[in-house]
């Protein structure tokens, strides 16, 4: 006998739409007379090993929906990592508690989590249906043209580039802002749709898709700054050298790393700081200022995709339909049809899980310093409505007299 137990779960760094996956997911189950109860768990997949669910049938859509617009994971997050033994933990508590669908938001790490758990189900002869709903701000999910969450972290490094680069204009100098993206550059690379004027920053733009050399780097610096009298930069903050290394741990005096033995990239300034000390110290320039963006990007409140939303909600509302309909495991991918609208479809689990998608040839220019129009006419569609513009004066020279007197 069906119990019509459902569990949904949420994954890896918060992003400002996961919450419309969550209400998509919430509210589509709610509509199917077979579902009984929706759990959800508390910080992801610690949160099911731990046995710490609440039920979310009792929310009401009036509340959904107010969090659904709110950035960051409502459920909370975790960044454990599971391997089999750990899936299997979590097994033993969808049995106990009779789930029968799961459902997991995330991004890579949480595809391979699903995938796992699927398999340890099916070898066990237990009917789970687990399906991952996708989110990352790195839109490095393999099968999908982008992922809920980058479209909304894309539109607010546009902007913040957009301003940045008019604060740079007002005060010259060389300004260097680090964005997220240990792998894929899509969201650095987001940081030209910020500009307007020919000769708007960024004018420099570092990806993890491409080499760095911090000789060419100096080069290039100097070449904008002759230029223009001024530059800005975007850089990733997984740039790294010819073999691999990132130029965060070749500069830095002390690494940093993760819980996973990566080198610490988020969260830090070290790069941003040690790319301005080689610009002074190389290059002789005095007024050099860096950012980086860190957790900003990710649940900013302010700066929201509409399209972001939307489609964030649907891959929620399209799980369940898949799960209740398909008979099938898989996570839910985005596809692009037309100029711009989208469609769904449900990937086999092993051809999403653990695999990285980084940018595309098309989409970086042949100096790997810029982007080319195919990416400018890639994102432009998903940053959504209303993205704010800049204006110029236009001057009307008055003539010198001092001279003349």
């Amino acid at each position: 006998m069906s119990s019509g137990k459902i569990l949904v779960a949420q994954g890896g760094g918060p992003t400002a739409v996961i919450n419309q996956s969550l209400a998509g997911v919430v509210l589509e189950a709610r509509r199917f007379r077979d579902v009984s109860l929706v759990y959800g768990a508390l910080h992801g997949v610690r949160g099911i090993i731990n046995e710490d669910l609440v039920d979310l049938t009792r929310e009401t859509s009036h509340n959904l929906e107010l969090v659904a617009a709110t950035p960051s994971s409502a459920l909370g997050s975790t960044r454990d990592k599971p391997d089999v033994p750990y899936c299997a933990e979590i097994f033993k508590v969808l049995q106990a508690h009779q789930i029968e669908q799961f459902y997991y938001i995330g991004g890579n790490d949480s595809s391979d989590t699903v995938r796992i758990v699927s398999e340890q189900a099916q070898a066990a002869g237990y009917p789970l249906r687990c399906i991952h709903i996708p989110k990352t701000i790195d839109n490095d999910l393999v099968g999908s043209d982008h992922t809920p969450g980058f479209p909304s972290a894309a539109r607010f490094v546009a902007q913040a580039f957009a301003g940045a680069n008019l604060d740079n204009a007002s005060l010259p100098g060389v300004y260097v802002g680090v964005v997220m993206g240990r792998h894929a550059g899509f969201l650095t690379a987001a940081s030209a749709l910020g500009k307007k004027f020919a000769d708007d920053g960024p004018h420099l733009i570092y990806l993890p898709e491409r080499v760095f050399s911090l000789e060419q780097f100096l080069h290039d610096v100097k070449a904008c700054y002759e230029r223009y009298g001024r530059c800005v930069i975007a850089v990733s903050e997984g740039i790294h050298d010819a073999s691999g290394t990132p130029i965060a741990s070749l500069l830095a005096k002390d690494i940093e790393r993760d819980a996973h033995g990566n080198v610490q990239l988020s969260g830090t300034g070290a790069l941003a700081d040690l790319l301005c000390d080689e610009i002074k110290a190389k290059l002789g320039i005095k007024r050099v200022r860096g950012d980086t963006f860190g957790y900003l990007q990710r649940s900013f409140i302010g700066c929201v995709s509409d399209v972001d939303q939307r489609e964030a909600r649907e891959v929620g509302e399209k799980a369940v339909q898949f799960a209740m309909w398909g008979q099938r495991n898989g996570s839910v991918a985005i596809k692009r049809t037309g100029f711009y609208s989208v469609d769904y479809e449900l990937l086999p689990l092993d051809a999403v899980a653990g695999k990285t998608r980084t940018m595309e040839d098309e989409f970086i220019s042949a100096s790997g310093t810029d982007v080319t129009d195919a990416f400018r006419l890639y994102l432009r569609p998903l940053l959504g409505s209303g993205m704010p513009d800049a204006f110029r004066l236009r001057p009307a020279p008055v003539a010198k007299l001092r001279g003349q007197i």
